[in-house]
């Protein structure tokens, strides 16, 4: 996440917003009626999620669940839309061109700009959307995953992997090592 514009002598409808969004240069988040400037991603972050995505979009083949990375938006309310980095919807319902609602998995990559936000900010709500069956964040400077997954009951639970650990992927139901999310990304350099 960016900046949020404060400008504006009055919030933003969300429908200003997407009309607003549809011809900018520049991708906003909507937050509470404010558009909030993404700031362009690293090489590596954009090697992790790419990464995971097609590992995603490989098990997903040809049943029904779509992956989206990073322009894609998702819709949590009627006063907030952000762009997952990857994103999983298995709902046929859930057909928006440009909007996902239902999303079943979220997985945002970690950047120093927005590491506190994806972690408790995205995290509150992404958890309120009723489809998510799991939240994923990935740090891009180090081999490390922290899943939040709901059970049966509506329950989340948080679990860290590091090191050599698996990470579980609800939809489509997957299960990668670190070292294949990894794979290929030197920590070493920026």
């Amino acid at each position: 996440m960016g900046t949020r514009h404060h400008e504006r002598e009055r919030l933003l409808t969300i429908n200003e917003y997407l009309a607003f969004e549809k011809d900018s240069p520049v991708r906003h988040e909507y937050v509470g009626g404010e558009l909030v400037a993404m700031a362009g991603a690293s090489d590596r972050h954009n090697r992790v999620a790419l990464r995971v995505a097609s590992k995603l979009l490989d098990a997903a083949g040809a049943g029904p669940c779509r992956v989206y990375i990073s322009d894609m938006k998702v819709q949590i309310s009627d006063d907030q839309i952000f762009y997952p980095d990857v994103m999983v919807t298995c709902d046929p319902e859930d057909n928006g061109e440009y909007i996902k609602k239902r999303p079943c998995l979220i997985i945002e990559v970690l950047s120093p700009s927005t590491a506190s936000i994806d972690r408790r900010e995205k995290l509150v709500a992404y958890r309120r959307i009723e489809s998510l069956q799991a939240y994923i964040v990935l740090y891009q400077d180090q081999k490390r995953a922290f899943r939040h997954a709901r059970d049966e009951h509506g329950t989340w639970w948080p679990a860290e992997v590091s090191d050599k650990g698996l990470v579980p992927f609800p939809c489509p139901e997957l299960e990668l090592s670190l070292d294949e999310i990894y794979e290929g990304i030197d920590f070493r350099s920026p």
